[in-house]
């Protein structure tokens, strides 16, 4: 099962998604040749652009049930892949923003929260009930082969986990554009602003 699949159409952000990310005039915009991604930090953390930019290739993750899922960076469209753990202090704050962020942006942006307990299917299902986040796609790396923390990347993963919860966002032609580390607001102008940099790029 392919979570994000394909889509044709031209690379202009819709006015749904402009109202949606509560960005008036993103439509109008392009990010200029050069031109840098807008500041976005905490009092701990910034984004990090990634240089090069590497494709993502397909995922297979698991659903919270042990279902099989594919994860497919969607062509055209800005995808944030946030991964979390149950241990995390700072994951309860975050997950509900992202919830927030997913019920509020347009289509041309896409969210997964990919847990890395390893007993993801025994806690994962009551942690996101008891956090109420219901419309949020959440999948499971218990075995680490998405995401790694091991300097060696024994297995080969994506992305590497610098901090807890850690947020990457793969552009429009999907590739990795760069992380933000430790729990940020999305929802915020400034995390905003950054996605539709993303999206208009």
């Amino acid at each position: 099962m392919v979570l994000y699949p394909a889509v044709t159409g031209g690379r202009s952000v819709s006015r749904r998604a402009a109202l949606g990310l509560g960005l008036a005039g993103l439509v109008a915009g392009r990010a200029a040749a050069g031109e840098r991604p807008p500041q976005f930090e905490t009092l701990r953390h910034q984004f990090t652009e990634v240089a090069p930019r590497r494709v993502v290739p397909p995922l297979r993750l698991l659903r919270p049930d042990g279902r099989p899922a594919d994860l497919v960076a969607p062509p055209g469209k800005v995808l944030l892949v946030n991964f979390w753990a149950t241990w995390c202090p700072a994951c309860v704050t975050e997950l509900p923003m992202l919830e927030r962020l997913q019920e509020t942006a347009g289509a041309e942006l896409q969210i997964a929260a990919i847990s890395v307990d390893r007993d993801g299917r025994a806690k994962v299902p009551r942690y996101l009930r008891d956090l109420g986040i219901r419309r949020l796609p959440v999948y499971l790396d218990p075995d680490g082969r998405i995401a790694h923390s091991d300097t060696e990347n024994r297995n080969g993963a994506a992305f590497a986990l610098y901090g807890m919860p850690i947020t990457y966002v793969v552009d429009r032609t999907g590739r990795i554009a760069g992380y933000m580390s430790g729990a940020a607001d999305w929802t915020s102008e400034a995390g905003r602003g950054l996605i539709a940099y993303f999206l208009r790029a």
